[in-house]
């Protein structure tokens, strides 16, 4: 567990919004380009992946700024119960 303030945390956050702000730009200024054609349907789905496709990485970045690591620490849970 982390006792002190870390530098992660804020640089994460900051990182954060800055991708999140140039992923909708960018997404906001070629996809309607790209699909601006396609029936209502498509463009509806394509804009529902896109807008939680950037959810992917986001386990594995908040993991980072927690801990420093991009893998999840081992968990407690996970050990075997006969060895205690």
């Amino acid at each position: 567990m982390r006792e002190t303030p870390t530098w992660r945390i804020p640089a994460g956050i900051i990182g954060l919004f800055v991708f999140l702000i140039i992923y909708g730009v960018v997404i906001a200024r070629y996809a309607p380009d790209i699909i601006g054609g396609w029936p209502g349907w498509a463009q509806t789905v394509i804009y529902l992946v896109l807008g939680l496709i950037w959810l992917l990485p986001l386990r594995r970045f908040l993991i980072w700024m927690e801990t420093g690591s991009w893998s999840p620490p081992p968990s407690e849970l996970a050990e075997d119960p006969a060895e205690n």
